[in-house]
């Protein structure tokens, strides 16, 4: 140490040299070797190519692979530099037969380059190959030997060395050449993409073949000479043809590939995808757009979620038509009317909010507010209707009346809570429509919270009736993430328990497509929660089923919002949904949250709150917070007869014949329609004619509707229709009088229809009954 500081000393000039040239050596090498853009690969979940996007240069350059099979780390040592793992970047053996080769031919014909030299080459492209530059490889050669391992430098020559067109790299090239991972290839294959860096341009897949054929067998040949292949493999290898073409890259989840490169450009990712279910998914896909393609319908998007997880199993954003019909389109994200798939969002949010019983008699009669005019999709009405069932056939006018009822604000509040990013405006713009399709939601949202829901009910039976803070997450297609749910909590993080089991056992009513119209009564069929969509005007049909463990979200219609007759989500994407959940095992129904219910009374006919007149009742269990509902208001005590032909009272009967009756009575229009729907609905009995008094009367309008805008047709012979005026009475043997802008027009009795031609322009109609009870409409007649 000692002649080392008196050397320097005495040497100063020297050593600071030597240290200058030490410093330019250790930092000549760039810390980034290779800076060219690389394809965005993306893998399954157990490691399969699912697809790759073409390099920002055209070239198909897989993202750097540390991981070099055995076979072709083999071949490339054997043909390209046997003493690799003994020289210090550089053979000065070889350099030296190289120089005496190229001074004898007056030119440049052996290279003498180990692989090492070939790596740092590649680095440099570019750089004319003269002895300057050779001198320069051969100093970063050494100094990269210095810096990484000999397989290190290895991965780095498999991954950027050239293998003919705008292939680059061995994983790009066992794909195009063989169409398969490079782990998977045979000797003869490994010897061929061996050979092919040695001379890209000259030997190409499909050309000179010859020539390619001669190489390989030389290395095959040496490899046997070496005793590394015995001469059985030998043989076998030798009979192995070459590849003719390059292969299409496999695109199993081309739009989960778009989806990956915006965030993951360039790289390797390893995904959530199970391949075998995304491939039999893709071919549902493919063959339900052979027959909706018939009807002009030519797109569709189905994504599948792991409940518990929260992973994306198959992801497949488009059907396989052509780019007229916008193919490369990823549906799964864009924004697109909601039908009617957020009905069970204002279900639950009801039943949480303690503002319904999951059975509550809901109101299904015609109803206009302001200009809206709600209708039922098949245009009939029930008068009244349990809330569940309403929820399971996808009723809307109930839902337009519920969400009156809940509150518009209050709602979209809750929705905002999901974190549906396309909800952007708010509730006075979307207005009651909100509830049938006024607003815009994508498939990877509803999917997300529809799995949010599931997973809440599993997390509450699973850790002694907790929630977690962190429920509604966003769903990942990364292999490498793990979703947080959060921190454990007894408070509620949207909706409580209860409220979306309940909301689950009406959708796991919903009736299947035709195909399956039997589907409960076989054993073991799957239990699925599910709802069907379909947006004004036939644009979108939707179908989102969950199971305990799994969630299927389906979208069918057209990329450009052309709608189509026939595009309804019962017909169109339920039966995609069930061939789906085909695929998938089959799950356990949901535990019932019992910490978050309590049985109670409750009116068979109303599905309130048992009142003391409900004369049937039945043990349910409801949600806790439904304990606030009221009693029923649909039972009421009356007097009859002994026949229960006629109400009666202590004028005209004595005490001992009159019977107490509890009666099950609706409002005049809601019995007007409930009782088509229910034949064995009784109305209330009329008082017998020799009593004194009489029970309250009520009437309404069935039809016009409130400030209703009517269009009067006329015949072929020029004739116009009439005008056809209904009212519902409590009492339907009262006589009616009917007044046309003030102006008496008819009376009527018993059937309470009239038929008018009222002039263009407004009108107010009056009815008063023999009561004095009176109803008006306003009423505009247009041409």
């Amino acid at each position: 140490m000692n002649r080392i500081i008196t050397y320097i000393k005495h040497n100063k000039i020297k050593s600071a040299t030597l240290a200058v040239l030490l410093i330019v050596y250790y930092f000549s090498l760039p810390k980034q070797l290779f800076k060219d853009p690389t394809t965005t690969v993306i893998t399954s979940s157990n490691n399969e190519l699912l697809g790759a996007q073409i390099a920002k240069d055209g070239q198909w350059r897989f993202p750097q692979n540390d991981s070099i099979p055995e076979k072709f780390k083999t071949c490339i040592v054997q043909f390209e530099d046997e003493y690799f793992y003994k020289h210090p970047g550089f053979n000065p053996i070889s350099i030296f037969k190289a120089l005496r080769e190229n001074l004898k031919s007056g030119g440049i014909k052996r290279g003498g380059s180990t692989i090492t030299q070939q790596v740092i080459r590649l680095s440099r492209k570019g750089q004319s190959r003269t002895y300057l530059e050779k001198i320069k490889e051969i100093i970063l050669a050494s100094r990269l030997e210095l810096r990484e391992s000999k397989n290190k430098i290895l991965s780095y020559y498999s991954s950027n060395a050239p293998f003919g067109g705008n292939v680059v790299g061995l994983d790009a090239a066992s794909w195009r050449y063989f169409n398969r991972d490079a782990s998977q290839l045979s000797w003869a294959e490994s010897a061929t993409l061996a050979v092919l860096p040695n001379a890209p341009s000259l030997i190409y897949p499909g050309k000179n073949q010859e020539k390619l054929l001669k190489k390989r067998d030389r290395l095959l040949t040496k490899l046997l000479i070496n005793q590394i292949i015995d001469s059985l493999t030998y043989k076998l290898s030798i009979a192995e043809s070459l590849p003719q073409k390059p292969y299409r890259l496999p695109q199993i989840a081309p739009h989960l590939l778009q989806k990956a490169s915006h965030t993951n450009h360039g790289e390797r990712i390893r995904t959530t995808i199970d391949v075998k279910l995304q491939e039999r998914v893709n071919h549902i896909v493919k063959s339900h757009y052979n027959q909706l393609s018939q009807n002009e319908i030519y797109n569709a998007a189905v994504l599948v979620l792991d409940v518990k997880t929260r992973q994306v199993l198959a992801y497949v954003g488009n059907t396989p038509t052509d780019k007229v019909h916008q193919k490369d389109v990823d549906i799964i994200d864009k924004p697109r009317s909601t039908g009617s798939i957020l009905k069970p969002f204002l279900y639950a949010a009801m039943l949480d909010a303690g503002d319904l019983l999951p059975h509550t008699l809901v109101t299904d009669v015609p109803t206009q507010f302001g200009s809206y005019n709600p209708e039922n999709f098949n245009k009939t009405y029930d008068g009244a209707i349990p809330a569940s069932r309403a929820l399971s056939r996808s009723l809307n006018v109930p839902a337009v009346r519920m969400l009156q009822d809940f509150g518009l604000d209050r709602f979209h509040h809750y929705l905002k809570t999901l974190q549906l990013k396309d909800l952007k405006y708010n509730a006075n713009h979307y207005g009651l429509s909100l509830i049938l399709g006024g607003a815009e939601s994508n498939l990877w949202d509803l999917c997300k919270s529809y799995a949010a829901l599931s997973s809440t009910l599993n997390h509450f039976s699973e850790t002694s009736s907790e929630y977690f803070t962190n429920e509604f997450c966003e769903p990942t297609f990364l292999a490498s993430e793990t979703i947080d749910f959060g921190d454990k909590t007894r408070d509620k993080t949207l909706f409580d328990a209860a409220s979306i089991y309940l909301t689950y056992e009406s959708l796991k009513e919903v009736n299947r497509p035709e195909s399956d119209e039997s589907w409960e009564f076989f054993d073991g069929s799957k239990q699925i929660a599910w709802k069907t969509g379909t947006s004004f005007g036939f644009r979108d049909a939707w179908a989102i089923g969950s199971t305990k463990d799994y969630v299927v979200g389906v979208w069918v219609g057209n990329a450009d919002g052309e709608g189509r007759p026939g595009l309804v989500g019962v017909q169109t994407a339920a039966p995609i949904l069930f061939d789906v959940f085909d695929l998938l095992p089959n799950s356990n129904w949901f535990s019932k949250p019992f910490d978050e219910m309590q049985e109670i009374d409750v009116c068979t006919l109303s599905g309130h709150r048992a009142s003391p007149n409900c004369d049937a009742i039945e043990q349910k269990f409801i949600q806790v917070s439904g304990l606030k509902t009221t009693p029923c208001p649909y039972h009421i005590l009356i007097h009859v007869d002994k026949n229960e032909s006629f109400q009666v009272n202590s004028s005209c009967e004595d005490l001992g014949n009159i019977t107490h009756k509890s009666w099950f009575v609706l409002p005049p229009l809601m019995a007007y329609y409930y009782k088509t729907k229910n034949p064995f609905y009784k109305p209330l009995p009329k008082f017998r004619s020799d009593c004194i008094g009489s029970n309250t009367v009520s009437m309404a309008f069935i039809y016009p509707k409130e400030n209703n805008a009517i269009f009067l047709p006329k015949d072929f012979d020029g004739k116009t229709n009439d005008l056809v005026l209904k009212i519902a009475h409590s009492k339907p043997e009262s006589t009616l009088f009917w007044y046309l802008d003030n102006t008496f027009i008819a009376s009527t009795k018993d059937i309470h229809d009239l038929a008018i031609i009222p002039k263009q322009g407004a009108h107010i109609i009056t009815v008063v009954d023999e009561f004095g009870n009176e109803a008006k409409r306003k009423i505009t007649i247009s041409e």
